[in-house]
Formats: structure tokens, C-alpha cells, sequence
């Protein structure tokens, strides 16, 4: 029975994908126009691998508060957000005036400005760290955090978790979107594989591997290097699998084994860091690690990223020992949109506002996912939020692996030629509500799913 009730769901998203890619590239003729212009030059066709979508990637032209518009016309609420950028909605009042009276102030000098203080003073309220250093990108952020371990312990290895992404740096780039099963290795003591060509396979070696949720597998991996491990680095919200939570005690626990070992815990809060709450998942789950790595949001869509930590892992900064350098760190049109962000955007009424969104989006979702029957359920935190579409809860990344991505790509295409655009790639993708919706976006959203649900039950 099982596997008849299986087959008939891949045969309904396998029609859906069928009627609905059509439809897309009839709505976009421009966008593939486009796509296939910009290969001349552009490698790819893209400015980002990540922007590649099927069938062709999408021209956005512009954006203003909760809706996008792309080259050919359409208008969609926007519930892509820029891979969880655009937490403030697009051209918010108060970033328009700020970085307008940036601007004409002068846009560059390689010299701290003043406005950095004040961010950096928020920050360290928000993630009780005390010091704090800038960026231009999620990536350089768990950059300078592996480097912090090292540097701080004088050990070369560090530990991540199977299924994360911490941007596109060698000593992360191991492990991230793996599928071969003979890379892989065994499920609780996984291989440390280089996920993408360029990687040196001597930095591969110096990065662990441990299944996320397992405490008990990074307590053996702990005990068997001892001492070689500088730090761990995680997403204590794993999103590069849909949402994956942390199960109880998970985050307590592996706080408890970095200390035992004097090891050093970072949090890539890339994506979580202003979406789930005014401190992220550090005050979201009360365990504060040595450092937080911090991106995409907090700019309200200026590139710009931080990096905050202990005394005495910033202290390595402050000394000299470890030169955290960059000409854009600290732009002063990316400190004003930050302040911004941080003092008149994403205050506490605001994120009030943004838990309503958030349950509107759950319940109504969970209530078509359950009337139609569909194999997958719903999670939600804070501004993030997406449908798994697995009938048993996913806790970690070989389960995630087992999802059928046809499923979400089915329901992608349906949302996008009705109006809602998500972000591609969404079996691993979330979706970002920001704070410029409205209850008619959400609804929008559910009305779209809710015909998907009818056309997958047909």
C-alpha cells in the first residue's frame, strides 16, 4: 500500500512539473531571452550558482515593500527574500533615508565611521558577546571564525555537521551537499568528502564531520582527537535542509563537550541571526557560544556581515595575534542601513508583528497539508519557514537526503506562475516572511498551496 500511495504522489508531481513549466516559460519569455544572453559573459548565465534555476534562471527588475517585479512584467509577493536578506521588506523608508544621507556624505574610506559603534554596541546587547569586527558576507564571517579557533587554540581542526553550508570557503566547503553513499560514509560517523572541485584534499582532512542531532557521535569524535580540535562550527537551526531543529539538550550538550575538550563553539547565524528573534538563535535556545556569525539580514539588503565573540577570542584580534583585515569592512553605507536595521526597523513591536505573520503561515499551511493529505509537514521559526515534504520528521541530513525534491519543485513552479515567489531549489531552501507583509500576501501564499493541494489529490 505503501508503495502504491508513494507512486501516486510522484505521478502527480511529475503531471503538476509538466503543466506548469510551460506556463513559466510562456509568463518569462523575456527572462529566457535573457538567460541565454547573458551566457556571452556571464559564466553560467548567472551572477551567483545559486541564481541557476529550472527551466531558466528569473530577471528581477525591481522590488518595493513585500513584492517583486520581474523583466517581463509579473508581480509576486516575494517570499524568496534574497536567501533571507530582505527580513525588513524591499525599499523600507528608513533604509531608503539612510543610506540616501550616507550617500551624499561619501561612500567609502577605508576608516572606521562612527555609526559602526553603535551597531557594534546593539549586537553585543542582543548576543551578550561583548566585541564585535566586520564583513561583507556570510562567508568571510565563518571565515574569520575558523581562523579565530585556530588561531586561539593553536589546533588546525575543526568539527562541522553533515548537510551545512557555511558559505564557500575551503576549511567549510566539506560536506555540504553530498550525495554519493560512498563518500558519504557511515551515517554516524560520516566521511569528511569535498563538496565542491578546487578543494585541497589536505584542508579537507582537517575538518570533521558529525551527524547534526548526535550528540553522542561528536562526544566519540571528541574523544578520539582529543586535543587537535580548535573549534565547532554550526548552524544551531540547520537550513540548508529545509529547518531542522535542534533537538533538547542538543545545543546544551555540545556547549558542555567544546568546554570539556577546550574547544571553541561557533554559531553561523548567517540566516538565523535577526529572523528567529532580536538575538537569534543564541537568545532563541540560551546557550551563548564563543562566537556568532552574523550576515545577510542585518544589512535590510546592503551587503555586510559581523563577526562577535568573547573577550578573549576578540582579544586575539586586539593583540595582533590574528590580523582580521578587509577594505569594505565597516562601509560606512552598510553601517547606516545596519543601524537602521537595528535601531528603528527590527524592534520589539516589530517582531510581534512578525510572530503573527509566522502563525498564520504555519496553521494555514499545516491545515492544507493535513485536509489534502500531502506527504510532507510544516516548520516554522520566526521569519523562516518552509513544508518538508517527508512523512516522518527530518533531524538530520541523511534523512533529508530521502526526500523526493520533485515534490517541492512541483509546488515551486504553481506558487510562482500564481503570483508567490519562493526561493529555488526549495527542497533544501526556506521561505522569509519579511515585515512588510501583509495578511493578503499570506493568503495569497495559502490560497496557491491549497490549489497545488487539489491538483495533487485529483
Amino acid at each position: 500500500m505503501q508503495t502504491t500511495t508513494a507512486a501516486r504522489d510522484i505521478a502527480a508531481a511529475e503531471r503538476i512539473i509538466a503543466d506548469e513549466r510551460d506556463r513559466f516559460r510562456d509568463r518569462m519569455t523575456t527572462s529566457g531571452r535573457l538567460a541565454e544572453t547573458a551566457k556571452a559573459h556571464l559564466a553560467g548565465g548567472v551572477t551567483s550558482s545559486w541564481q541557476i534555476s529550472r527551466p531558466h534562471p528569473i530577471w528581477i527588475e525591481r522590488g518595493k515593500g513585500s513584492h517583486v517585479w520581474d523583466v517581463d512584467g509579473n508581480e509576486f509577493v516575494d517570499l524568496h527574500g534574497g536567501y533571507g536578506v530582505m527580513l525588513v521588506g524591499h525599499a523600507h523608508p528608513a533604509i531608503v533615508s539612510a543610506v540616501h544621507e550616507r550617500v551624499e556624505q561619501g561612500t567609502h574610506f577605508a576608516q572606521p565611521a562612527p555609526d559602526a559603534v553603535v551597531v557594534a554596541e546593539r549586537l553585543a546587547d542582543r548576543y551578550g558577546l561583548p566585541q564585535w569586527r566586520f564583513g561583507n558576507s556570510g562567508t568571510e564571517a565563518t571565515m574569520d571564525a575558523v581562523h579565530l579557533m585556530r588561531a586561539v587554540t593553536g589546533r588546525d581542526v575543526i568539527l562541522k555537521f553533515e548537510g551545512a553550508y557555511h558559505g564557500h570557503h575551503d576549511s567549510v566547503q566539506v560536506s555540504s551537499w553530498n550525495e554519493d553513499e560512498d563518500e558519504l560514509g557511515p551515517s554516524r560517523r560520516p566521511r569528511s568528502a569535498a563538496a565542491s572541485a578546487g578543494i585541497p584534499e589536505a584542508i579537507v582532512e582537517l575538518t570533521l564531520v558529525a551527524p547534526f542531532n548526535d550528540l553522542e557521535a561528536v562526544e566519540a569524535i571528541f574523544a578520539a582527537r582529543r586535543e587537535e580540535i580548535a573549534g565547532v562550527i554550526i548552524e544551531p537551526v540547520l537550513m540548508n535542509c529545509g529547518i531542522v531543529l535542534p533537538e533538547p539538550g542538543f545545543l546544551e550538550g555540545l556547549r558542555t563537550v567544546t568546554e570539556r575538550y577546550g574547544s571553541l563553539l561557533a554559531y553561523d547565524e548567517v540566516k538565523t541571526g535577526l529572523t528567529l528573534g532580536p538575538g537569534g538563535a543564541t537568545r532563541r535556545f540560551g546557550v551563548t557560544p564563543d562566537i556568532v556569525c552574523l550576515a545577510k539580514a542585518l544589512g535590510g539588503g546592503l551587503p555586510i556581515a559581523a563577526i562577535g565573540g568573547t573577550a578573549e577570542v576578540m582579544g586575539a584580534i586586539s593583540s595582533g595575534l590574528y590580523e582580521q583585515v578587509g577594505t569594505f569592512n565597516g562601509n560606512p553605507l552598510c553601517m547606516a542601513a545596519a543601524k537602521a536595521v537595528l535601531t528603528e526597523i527590527m524592534v520589539p513591536e516589530t517582531y510581534a508583528r512578525l510572530f503573527e505573520i509566522e502563525d498564520r503561515m504555519r496553521n494555514g499551511a499545516q491545515r492544507i497539508v493535513d485536509e489534502f493529505e500531502l506527504p510532507a509537514y510544516v516548520v516554522t521559526i520566526g521569519a523562516k519557514g518552509c513544508i518538508t515534504y517527508s512523512t516522518e520528521r527530518v533531524t538530520n541530513y541523511r534523512q533529508f537526503l530521502t526526500i523526493d525534491e520533485r515534490f517541492a519543485y512541483a509546488a515551486w513552479l504553481m506558487q510562482l506562475n500564481r503570483g508567490v515567489f519562493l526561493p529555488p531549489w526549495t527542497k533544501g531552501e526556506q521561505w522569509l516572511t519579511s515585515i512588510q507583509h501583509t495578511d493578503e500576501d499570506i493568503d495569497l501564499y495559502l490560497e496557491t498551496l491549497e490549489a497545488f493541494g487539489r491538483a495533487f489529490r485529483r
